[in-house]
């Protein structure tokens, strides 16, 4: 089977669900198994029926979700409601023609269905450092037909350089950096500051901001607020608090102290609007 990175990859809908891997899906998000206790039993029921990605739409965008071994893509795959209640925050707080930025994009289930929202006048910066993971993030924007997405083959940081990002082999989408010292099976990516990110792609404003890189993320906000002039701030910030025990700094304190209110919480993420 070619590999979503390569040229030659069966187009999208070339794995469309088989009718009983449909049927399958379709009781998963009709009913309690779209929970995430059952997907993963869900995810080998469906690669027994046929083996392989499957082509599909979420949230009105086109994906190839690779579900055998990744979370986010079982969840998006299985869950219709998937990360439904940051999607609209973010939605409300980006207007059509506006400007929104994922940190950790993965395989772009925020990227591509914010670009729906802001529509081919508007921009979403997509940031994924991972080679496999950027392949299929590649792929889906192509299958979305979504030209207003910029992709950023690096991982945010808190200098311009490079970092070493290591895989967790139950689960792609929770790729994380590690120190030279704990590489084992790590790989190494650039890395670069957000604010050269945005100022290379030659935005000016941010509308609204999602991040979630395992851990790291006060090493990609602290700084990038702190050099950064007001007026590059996101008005709106999706920011995932699972790993926030990893954090040197608390980010989401800064964030308050800079005129940021707490305006609502998930079980994964913290919502966030500039006053």
């Amino acid at each position: 089977m070619a590999a979503a990175n390569d040229p030659a990859a069966p187009p999208f809908g070339a794995f469309a669900p088989t009718p009983a891997q449909r049927a399958i899906i379709g009781l998963a998000q009709r009913s309690r198994l779209k929970r995430g206790a059952f997907r993963p039993m869900l995810s080998r029921l469906v690669n027994l029926l046929r083996a392989g990605p499957v082509d599909v739409r979420y949230q009105g965008a086109a994906f190839r979700f690779y579900h055998q071994a990744s979370a986010t893509e079982r969840g998006a795959l299985f869950n219709p409601d998937y990360n439904l209640e940051e999607l609209d925050f973010l939605r409300a707080h980006t207007p059509p023609g506006g400007v929104f930025v994922d940190v950790g994009a993965n395989v772009g289930t925020y990227a591509m269905v914010l670009a729906r929202q802001v529509g081919a006048s508007g921009r979403v910066i997509a940031i994924e450092p991972h080679p496999v993971t950027h392949a299929r993030l590649a792929f889906n924007r192509a299958a979305s037909d979504t030209t207003q997405v910029t992709l950023v083959a690096a991982a945010a940081g808190p200098s311009d350089g490079e970092l070493l990002i290591e895989t967790d082999g139950d689960n792609l989408g929770a790729s994380h950096v590690v120190s030279g010292e704990r590489s084992g099976k790590a790989i190494r990516v650039p890395s670069l500051r957000l604010q050269r990110i945005l100022h290379d792609a030659s935005v000016s404003r941010v509308d609204a901001l999602k991040i979630d890189v395992e851990g790291f993320e006060d090493r990609v906000l602290t700084g990038f607020f702190k050099e950064s002039p007001q007026s590059l701030w996101p008005r709106a910030v999706v920011i995932e608090h699972l790993s926030r025990n990893e954090w040197r700094d608390d980010c989401i304190a800064d964030m308050r102290a800079r005129g940021y209110a707490e305006t609502g919480r998930t079980r994964s993420n913290s919502l966030l609007v500039r006053a």
